[in-house]
């Protein structure tokens, strides 16, 4: 464990905003010295890793879904995901409501909103999310829970850039809060920032970092 994981979870204790550890690659023996430093997020970006790590660390840690999900990979999660933040279309949405049914819970879910200059990078526009949120289907769920919103900069050294996006992620969280969730106190993440940018995100109010290599490096 990087010993600037106390520095970071300091800086970010003290500004409210939750460190979600980003796992992925990473063999348990590098994870446990973060759990046992007290982290309890961790953040996968594929089904199958996460499962194998679920099954094989404590019960109590908290397991994000922060990579992209493919519709016919949400039941394998269903049952214990404590959130996906990488919800990117009203099908995937769908599914991960059907398969809550099943598992008798609610999941918390983040809607990935696309604000980089990169084609590789998944999520909504901003019509598209007004429009699923505005939609019979979605009103029709129940057994999920929107709590925010994610989104990722591009991937460049340009700091104003990487502002600038951020600002219009934030932008977009306070307009769909302000539209549709304004009575609805669990629509309040905003998860957004990572090793590379996470001061600028936290500068912009990100209220989730999801943060990997820093913690190991």
């Amino acid at each position: 464990m990087s010993s600037t994981y106390h520095e970071i979870k300091t800086f970010l204790d003290a500004r409210k905003v939750q460190l979600i550890a980003v796992s992925k690659t990473r063999p348990i023996a590098q994870l446990m010295p973060l759990y046992e430093a007290g982290q309890r997020d961790f953040g996968e970006n594929r089904v199958q890793e996460m499962r194998e790590k679920h099954e094989l660390m404590p019960a109590d840690i908290r397991w994000h879904l922060i990579g992209h999900l493919q519709r016919n990979k949400v039941k394998y999660i269903a049952p214990w995901v404590h959130m996906i933040h990488s919800v990117d279309s009203a099908d995937l949405l769908k599914e991960i409501d059907r398969q809550a049914v099943t598992c008798n819970r609610v999941i918390p879910c983040l809607l990935q909103i696309y604000v980089a200059t990169e084609e590789t990078k998944f999520g909504l526009d901003e019509p598209e999310l007004m429009a699923l949120l505005s939609s019979e289907a979605f009103h029709a769920m129940h057994n999920i829970q929107i709590c925010g919103l994610m989104g990722m900069a591009t991937n460049t050294e340009n700091q104003e850039q990487i502002r600038k996006e951020f600002a219009t992620l934030h932008a977009i969280f306070e307009r769909t809060k302000a539209r549709f969730f304004a009575q609805d106190n669990n629509f309040k993440e905003l998860s957004m920032g990572m090793s590379s940018d996470y001061n600028i995100a936290v500068e912009q109010c990100s209220t989730m970092v999801r943060i990997g290599s820093l913690l190991f490096n």
